[in-house]
């Protein structure tokens, strides 16, 4: 099954003309329908917002009335009075500011916990799509800056969630309120100017920062090259070391992150130009509406106190006009850094369960191939028409030279990829009618490459059957023939492997693998070339792990090292995708053909290699030079 390339329209976009229609499929994360709670949050931290609104649109009377009470024009016999009013009035003026303050803060406290479930809501459903996508997505990212791309994502949602609701809707309210006050004192004429001032500021927002949206895509480009290349470089340490090429990748680093600050240089620019072409445009409305109310001051259709109340007004105007102004910037910000988290979570998993899938049941389990043919790409075909079948308790491997497909077929048993033809069952039941879950609760692994988690042995251990009790985590680590070096170590269980289990020697690595799949206790079993990369007398060791893993188990045994396979029930010669010979070990030496020669060069390179470790070892168990055995 091909992952779908049709163009589609990402559900969240920062062009220009996308916003509110972005805003609109947000709206679940802003109004959450599982929980009301959340929803109430949201109202009341409307309301708070509004009543402080109300108390900043009082505020300027309360300061007209101060001035107008001050000009010296009350005469002596209300001395008293005229003392008393501006003292009501500052207290006023103060209480309003209190007030208004307080209820912004009250809405900052009521809806962190609506913008922070936003945040984790997304982060989890994000977090959760990645791990339903494809092995065939995931080999053509970089976890790096996969992990960057979902760091802005989340910090970006709580922003156009909190803006959203918040900020816009509210300013628009306080606008109008504004107009009405405009027109109802001071009339038509220095409304117009108002109007145009603000739809002036807005439009010149609006442009300037649809065209540094590009500028920030090309940040954020930059961003996820660097730390993808960062977690890439310190994820391979070793490798880096290997070859001395600590300079070279701080290079690389060092030219992802140029871009970043060419980038960053331009943004913080183009946010200069913005914020004093917004201060232009603002204060010339301001001169215009200030020179008009001069004039009525000199001429008397306006009192001082009025003056005052006009620009109190203006300021008060400019506060949300600014603020509005950047909360459209950070919107969109907000915007150009989720929708590439939302292009993640646009992209549809290759494989998914069908509608009516049933969890697998298992009796044998008989596992079958029958006539499969496989390509990753069409033009190169991997499997060709492979059928066998692997009895219920029998162990099948699969030899082969390199390309030859072996590994491929492991891919298919846990379907990670869909067969191209064919059908591959377990019990007669089609892998693909099945839910993924059961079929891979079914399966147990030990790989070539084993990686772990970075925690504990005994976390990893667990991982196999979570829940686990320590004693059967013990049992496993027994049967794995690891549980005396766990022992041996002063933190026993409780010791950190570290990063990909690099604390670890290869053999104990792969011993805690096979005490994982023990306690996951799995129906069918593969072991994809678990000892290839090991030495022989570890080889040994760990072969007699696996033999007790496989024991009574449907197992498929995929090698590089033909000694590992000799006691198979049948063994597959893989070549070019097809299946070219196929019996027992003693069938296919007797046949003198591909398995046959495989075996007689391994068997030479084994012998020439225990040959050259007897010469360098003498009587006494040390090797020559003085060096301890198997140093």
């Amino acid at each position: 099954m091909r992952p779908d390339t049709t163009e589609k329209k990402p559900s969240v976009s920062a062009d220009e003309g996308s916003v509110f229609a972005t805003v609109r499929n947000l709206w679940a994360y802003m109004w959450p329908a599982d929980r009301p709670d959340l929803r109430l949050r949201v109202i009341l931290a409307i309301g708070a917002l509004l009543l402080s609104k109300v108390a900043t649109t009082l505020i300027p009377f309360a300061y007209k009335g101060i001035i107008d009470s001050l000009d010296g024009s009350a005469p002596d016999n209300t001395l008293v009075l005229g003392l008393a009013i501006p003292i009501v009035l500052v207290i006023a003026y103060a209480l309003g500011n209190v007030v208004d303050a307080g209820f912004q803060q009250l809405r900052d406290v009521l809806f962190a916990s609506v913008g922070q479930n936003a945040v984790r809501k997304l982060a989890l459903q994000t977090f959760h799509h990645m791990h339903t996508l494809s092995l065939r997505f995931h080999l053509s990212r970089r976890t790096g800056g996969l992990s960057r791309v979902i760091e802005r994502g989340t910090k970006g949602i709580e922003a156009v969630v909190r803006f959203a609701i918040l900020n816009i809707a509210p300013t628009i309210v306080e606008f109008i309120v504004v107009a009405v006050v405009f027109v109802w004192l001071f009339g038509l004429s220095y409304l117009g100017v108002l109007v145009v001032m603000i739809w002036g500021y807005l439009y010149f927002t609006i442009k300037a920062s649809n065209w540094r949206i590009t500028i920030r895509r090309q940040m954020n480009e930059s961003d996820t090259d660097a730390n993808g290349k960062a977690i890439d470089s310190l994820l391979n340490y070793e490798t880096v070391k290997y070859f001395a090429n600590e300079q070279m990748e701080a290079e690389r680093f060092d030219r992802s992150m140029a871009g970043y600050e060419r980038s960053a240089i331009r943004i913080w620019t183009s946010l200069g130009f913005l914020n004093f072409g917004q201060a232009v445009i603002f204060y010339a409305g301001f001169l215009a509406i200030s020179i008009m109310a001069i004039m009525g001051v000199m001429d008397g259709t306006l009192t001082l106190g009025d003056f005052v109340l006009l620009n109190t007004f203006l300021m008060q105007v400019y506060r949300p006009l600014n603020f509005i102004g950047f909360v459209y910037r950070e919107l969109r910000q907000g915007l150009t850094d989720i929708e590439e988290m939302f292009k993640l979570l646009d992209q549809a998993p290759e494989i998914t369960d069908k509608p009516d899938a049933k969890p697998l049941a298992v009796t044998g389990p008989t596992l079958r191939f029958e006539d499969v043919t496989f390509h990753y790409d069409a033009d190169r075909p991997i499997l060709k028409g492979v059928s066998f079948e692997v009895p219920a308790g029998k162990t099948v491997a699969i030899v082969g030279p390199t390309g030859a497909g072996k590994s491929t077929i492991s891919r298919l048993l846990y379907r990670f990829y869909d067969v191209t033809g064919g059908r591959i069952t377990i019990d007669g039941q089609d892998l693909r009618d099945v839910t993924q879950k059961s079929l891979r609760s079914t399966i147990g692994m030990v790989p070539q490459d084993t990686v772990l988690f970075n925690d504990t042995i005994g976390y990893n251990i667990e991982y196999g059957r979570p829940g686990a009790s320590r004693a059967e985590v013990e049992e496993a680590a027994r049967m794995a023939q690891v549980g005396n070096f766990i022992s041996s170590l002063p933190k026993g269980y409780d010791t950190p492997v570290g990063e990909r289990g690099l604390k670890l020697s290869g053999g104990e690595k792969q011993r805690v693998a096979i005490a994982r799949t023990i306690l996951k206790a799995p129906s069918i079993l593969i072991l994809d070339e678990a000892t290839s990369a090991l030495d022989t007398k570890t080889e040994r060791d760990i072969q007699a792990a696996l033999d007790v893993v496989s024991r009574n188990r449907t197992s498929v045994v995929i090698a590089h090292r033909l000694s590992t396979v000799v006691n198979a029930d049948e063994i597959l010669v893989l070549r070019e995708g097809q299946i070219a010979e196929r019996g027992n070990h003693a069938a296919l030496l007797a046949q003198e053909g591909l398995y046959a020669q495989m075996w007689s060069r391994q068997r030479e390179a084994t012998e020439a290699e225990e040959a050259l470790a007897r010469t360098q070892e003498d009587p006494d168990g040390f090797v020559k030079r003085g060096a301890p055995a198997g140093e």
